[in-house]
């Protein structure tokens, strides 16, 4: 009994050990597919904002690590620009797109898995993963977004990582939670729209959770890690601004997005125009240089922001929150009105684009890639010959077919009454509408915003499909 006993338990490490290194490779080829974008590319995809989070990291670096503080540490998330500078030492990119082509490989491995029946080979899970990431990588934006150095793939990510955490826990070991762990708060901290999407999602599970038959303390654990990934990331990002600038804010010295966009949208330059007389605000200064694009507002170098002298940008910093709230008590259905409309244009602009060659881009790699400069002049960003719109066209396709695929399944496995699958539809869909909403009507209607998380829509009719598959074969087998 003692020799079988053992025979067993050899038979079954050996299978675990084969299915790890299944496993393993599945993730690494997976990681291949999503970086061809790069290698098609001859580089990774860079944006401007690419270059300020490059060089930021070793300048938050030094002030934290050496005490070597600094009268300027820029706009952009100081905890991307910490998280990859590990991964370039502003020598090269490349490492970085490794890095996050393996963290979207691994999140979407544990959610295929957390699918796949225990009856389920091996072989066949990983055929359906690499199936699933052959498609996406394809047809969607979510390889672009992997090869991209910029923090918007982070976003997505900690949105799947919470359906992980919320729906499918009891299929992940210790270190797999960690590694959720770290993802959710690394992507909520990278950018400020990806904390109030994370917060937006954590109110709609909490509401959630209240109507699902479940333990009422497997619900609490759950939430209650999702609370304190919430809490971690805020945290961090207070104590961190604190030890820069000796005042703990959530955002640092964050640009006025909103009174960017108000003005932009009409009604916040209507009520300056009606009461500057009696304000006497350092933004009135400006009213001339005022146009309908947020971003002129804010980066001209004659606009009313970036043309006013360091005193003039402090106080219309202190300008901006009585700016809005005064022009939303005086325009509330014209703002109203307004909002919906850049809300909904946001919804249906996500392009493949925004990798183009630029002038100030390139002038920046002298100072933050000296020695990788030579390899982006090669590239074809650099020459604008990406085919952007072909693969952009390709994408809406695909987005069209996979909603259709998705109102095809929907009956079928609305049958299933499986919370996993009501789980994931549901953070799928709040991630796309809310991810519109904070861009569009915060910030502007940019291709690049809503593009970084409208491949989770085909992601989703991805899982639905093998799902699918997955109920008909048991079916089939069943007497």
């Amino acid at each position: 009994m003692t020799v079988a006993k053992t025979e067993g338990q050899e038979l079954a490490q050996n299978g675990r050990g084969r299915f790890c290194a299944w496993r393993g490779g599945a993730v690494l080829l997976g990681a291949l597919m999503l970086a061809w974008p790069a290698f098609l590319n001859g580089f990774p995809l860079l944006y401007p904002d690419s270059m300020t989070y490059l060089w930021d990291g070793h300048v938050v670096a030094r002030a934290l690590f050496l005490h070597q503080l600094s009268d300027y540490y820029g706009v952009r998330s100081f905890f991307y620009s910490l998280g990859i500078l590990p991964f370039h030492w502003n020598i090269s990119p490349w490492p970085i797109v490794a890095l996050q082509s393996l963290l979207v490989a691994w999140v979407i491995w544990l959610l295929v898995r957390s699918f796949q029946s225990p009856s389920v080979s091996p072989r066949r899970m990983v055929a359906s993963y690499l199936l699933l990431i052959l498609f996406l990588s394809l047809l969607t934006g979510v390889s672009w977004y992997a090869c991209f150095i910029m923090p918007d793939i982070l976003g997505p990510l900690a949105y799947l990582s919470f359906y992980l955490l919320a729906f499918a826990r009891d299929t992940l070991c210790r270190a797999e939670r960690w590694g959720l762990y770290l993802i959710a708060v690394w992507g909520i901290t990278a950018h400020a729209s990806h904390l109030l999407l994370a917060a937006g999602l954590f109110v709609l599970l909490v509401l959630f959770a209240a109507f699902e038959r479940l333990p009422f303390w497997r619900r609490v654990r759950s939430l209650g890690e999702l609370a304190a990934i919430l809490v971690v990331a805020m945290a961090a990002q207070m104590a961190l601004h604190g030890y820069l600038y000796g005042k703990p804010t959530l955002n640092g010295e964050r640009p006025p997005y909103l009174m960017a966009r108000i003005v932009a949208d009409g009604p916040g330059r209507w009520y300056l125009e009606n009461n500057c007389p009696r304000l006497q605000w350092a933004v009135c200064n400006h009213i001339s240089q005022f146009t309908s694009d947020p971003d002129a507002f804010l980066w001209a170098e004659n606009g009313a922001y970036q043309g006013g002298s360091d005193a003039e940008r402090a106080q219309i910093d202190q300008e901006e929150m009585p700016l809005v709230l005064a022009t939303v008590r005086a325009y509330p259905l014209q703002q109203l009105s307004i909002s919906a409309a850049n809300f909904w244009d946001q919804f249906f602009h996500y392009g493949i684009y925004g990798f183009n060659a630029n002038d100030w881009m390139l002038q920046q790699f002298d100072e933050v890639l000296p020695r990788a400069r030579a390899s982006y002049l090669g590239s074809r960003q650099a020459h604008d010959a990406l085919p952007l719109d072909l693969f952009t066209e390709i994408q809406w396709w695909t987005i069209v077919a996979s909603l259709a695929a998705i109102a095809v399944l929907i009956p079928f496995l609305w049958r299933r009454h499986s919370p996993r699958l009501a789980g994931l539809t549901l953070v799928v869909t709040a991630a796309v509408i809310a991810n519109a909403w904070v861009t569009g009507v915060l910030s502007v209607v940019d291709d690049r915003y809503q593009c970084r998380v409208i491949w989770l829509a085909p992601l989703l009719a991805g899982i639905f499909l093998l799902d699918w598959l997955q109920q008909r074969k048991r079916a089939a087998l069943e007497p």
